[in-house]
């Protein structure tokens, strides 16, 4: 297991607008710029979106940020499901929990608690570096809870409290139910991630919920400075049903805009986040020392093979954003990725047109985002059940 190291020295500290991001060395020529580093150096932070043990103990994940700019890792069920079902890294610890009679529950938290803070030790020089921003680390409730606001608060405390790292995020749905916990969780100082975002309405609202969050904790005397939150917007799988849909309108129309809904979403987004800082409400908070919500791209691994395998990564360049990538996404980034800096202001107009034709193709945009978001959860809940199938089997094998 990897050492704990103490609380980061970081927290109480207010950071910076655009904080300096740990680099590579580079050479001088800019020619042999890593296109990695052409995505810090632009304002955007390179997270991956997979955590093992095996990442860990093999220094798979250090080499991953001393060489690819990963500054931060996402995990969510699916993802420590498919670590423990091929990861032989926990049989020591599946047999110590086995031997202690741990429920199956039990085991599977301990078990990605202890992944997460030993994530968060690694990228604690990240966290300082950054004072916070980045060096991020983070951890979902439990799945089945998302339809109930109390239990997912309930749940995120006990997940920040058992992980103790200044530098975790609390992986929240952004359900309708969902919203109250986390302007809950918010007020308790507790730093968010916000996932399973798809549409500009219920992005408004964790926005919303953020900053009620930030109100409440400034009343509780929470420092606002050490609060956190990423707001993610996934991209990918709105592509992915929405090209289903325009091909089976099957006019010629419909066809030019394949491949262009998740982009001008997501473009659409960050216009959303740039205007809500512009607001007095936010501007109070920020005077009171609060950090913006970055919005994070989510879902960004390509699934039309038609589509450039770099399309979520280069086209959604802009300041103070997060990407988190899959393995293979990143490595194609880092391998051929063109660069060009900021691909996203500016494009508001062209994005809404964007919106406009596929709604006249009959394509409903409301029935996606929320088609989208039931089976998100579906999905993760499936996950869920599959991981604690997985832990099962493994603690019945240690008895």
């Amino acid at each position: 297991m990897i050492l704990h190291h103490t609380r980061a020295s970081w927290a109480g500290f207010r950071p910076r607008p655009r904080p300096t991001r740990p680099s590579l060395s580079r050479s001088e020529d800019a020619d042999m710029t890593t296109p990695t580093q052409k995505l810090s150096d632009a304002g955007v932070s390179i997270w991956l979106d997979d955590l093992s043990r095996q990442r860990l103990t093999s220094g798979n994940l250090q080499e991953l940020i001393d060489t690819k700019n990963v500054v931060g890792v996402t995990t969510n069920p699916t993802i420590f499901a498919a670590a423990l079902a091929n990861g032989e890294s926990y049989r020591e610890q599946v047999a110590e929990l086995a031997a202690q009679g741990a429920s199956v529950d039990d085991a599977v938290f301990r078990i990605t608690t202890d992944d997460v803070r030993d994530a968060c030790d690694l990228f604690a020089p990240v966290a300082e570096a950054t004072q916070g921003v980045d060096g991020r680390v983070s951890i979902e409730v439990d799945p089945r809870l998302a339809q109930d606001a109390d239990a997912t608060s309930a749940m995120a405390q006990k997940l920040s409290q058992t992980i103790d790292r200044p530098n975790a995020l609390i992986k929240i749905p952004a359900t309708e139910k969902g919203l109250p916990s986390i302007a809950a969780t918010i007020a308790e100082g507790i730093s968010v991630n916000v996932t399973l975002i798809f549409s500009l309405e219920r992005y408004r609202g964790v926005i919303n919920a953020y900053m009620e969050g930030l109100e409440r904790a400034l009343e509780n005397g929470k420092d606002l400075s050490t609060i956190h939150s990423v707001a993610s917007f996934f991209v990918s799988r709105v592509d992915t049903e929405i090209d289903k849909r325009l091909a089976a309108v099957g006019s010629a129309e419909a066809a030019s805009l394949t491949g262009k809904a998740g982009l001008a979403n997501a473009r659409l987004a960050y216009q959303v986040y740039e205007e809500s800082l512009q607001t007095e409400r936010w501007q109070r908070l920020a005077s009171a020392g609060a950090n913006a919500q970055r919005p994070l791209w989510a879902s960004t691994g390509v699934k039309d093979p038609n589509l450039p395998d770099t399309l979520y990564v280069t086209e959604l360049v802009a300041p103070n954003t997060v990407n988190t990538m899959p393995e293979k996404t990143l490595d194609a980034t880092y391998d051929h990725a063109d660069v060009k800096g900021d691909t996203v202001t500016g494009t508001y107009e062209e994005s809404n047109e964007v919106l406009d034709a596929i709604a006249q193709q009959g394509v409903s945009y409301q029935e996606v985002v929320e088609l989208l978001e039931a089976e998100g959860l579906e999905k993760f809940e499936k996950s869920w059940e599959e991981l604690l199938a997985t832990v099962r089997t493994a603690l019945d094998a240690a008895n």
